[in-house]
């Protein structure tokens, strides 16, 4: 039995939160809200997953404090834009415990991944990367779920592959933390598209051509930025692509599906209600590729998009007329 922490009350932390204390293991979740908390604590229900009863071995507080000491691991679970700022609240606790990224996405303003964000505050970290084609709302009822864990610690990776893995949730190992780190990050921004071109109706052709092309820009430009390129084939590339690009669940592609309908920016995040890390990233991605001379245009599109008012009809006939390439330029 281990003694977790879980720093996010959101979908994903309850639903790992889930998987754990059903593992047997015990499990501390850190809120930013009152109200959450009460509500898990005392009712024992999620406001993002509707229908799931909290389980008695998690108990959730808003005392940061309280959540990290005493645990074995810590999972940081926050939405990337807020991972510097909270990861700040409770770094003096860390010490010596692992510190598992469960978040996707990049920090807007240094154009920095994850890692690298809690790297500067804490140098001597010890930091895995936890990701995979995955959805909450699978994950807390128990439907059969892989990922992969990143580390350059042996350790981390021994621990998180024994407490995580059961007969619902297997867990394979990877070195490469840049690599699976940057494609749960960019895989983001397909499935964004992918929804846009479910939005103004395009069909399955359209959809293999914009999932195929856009692994490989994810992989031209994480390649780059020090992963490996079979990485970008695997569960947190490929895998995760598939899942985000083709589920219901799945709140970037419901977002790009109600631009691709008419819908403005602000009406897309309202209506979903949660963090949508595409839109958090895709200026990011943007930048990255800009700044290392790498060929993306399904990302630079989508980018007039959502910034420079490109219409997503007129978006899909810009990409269709590109100029005559090989497929592997």
């Amino acid at each position: 039995m281990k003694n977790v922490a879980i720093i996010g009350s959101g979908s994903w932390g309850v639903a790992l939160a889930t998987h754990l204390a059903s593992n047997g293991h015990n499990v501390k979740v850190w809120s930013f809200n009152e109200k959450e908390k009460d509500l898990i604590n005392n009712e024992r229900k999620c406001k993002f997953l509707p229908g799931l009863v909290v389980h008695e071995n998690i108990k959730c507080y808003t005392d940061i404090k309280k959540v990290v000491d005493g645990v074995d691991f810590i999972l940081h679970v926050t939405p990337s834009k807020f991972t510097r700022e909270t990861f700040v609240k409770y770094k003096e606790y860390v010490g010596n415990k692992p510190v598992i990224i469960c978040s996707k996405g990049f920090e807007k303003q240094s154009l920095k991944t994850l890692d690298e964000v809690i790297l500067d505050e804490l140098p001597e970290a010890r930091i895995g990367v936890l990701t995979g084609p995955s959805h909450a709302e699978e994950v807390a009822i128990a439907v059969p779920t892989v990922l992969v864990i990143a580390s350059h610690d042996k350790e981390i990776l021994e621990l998180i592959q024994d407490t995580f893995m059961s007969e619902k949730m297997r867990v394979y190992t990877s070195n490469d933390v840049k690599g699976v780190e940057l494609g749960g990050a960019l895989k983001n921004i397909i499935a964004f598209c992918a929804g846009v071109a479910a939005g103004i109706g395009l069909g399955d052709n359209s959809f293999a051509a914009l999932v195929t092309r856009g692994l490989g820009e994810i992989s031209r430009l994480g390649t780059k930025l020090g992963g490996e390129r079979k990485t970008f084939y695997g569960l947190s590339g490929l895998g995760d692509l598939i899942v985000t690009c083709l589920s219901e669940h799945s709140r970037n592609r419901k977002a790009g599906k109600l631009i691709g309908q008419g819908k403005t920016l602000e009406e897309a995040k309202k209506e979903v209600g949660m963090v949508i890390e595409s839109i958090d990233n895709i200026d990011v991605a943007y930048e990255l590729g800009k700044m290392n001379d790498i060929y993306m245009p399904i990302t630079e599109t989508v980018y007039n998009v959502i910034y420079n008012g490109l219409k997503p009809e007129d978006a899909v006939k810009e990409l269709m007329t590109k100029e005559k390439k090989c497929e592997w330029e």
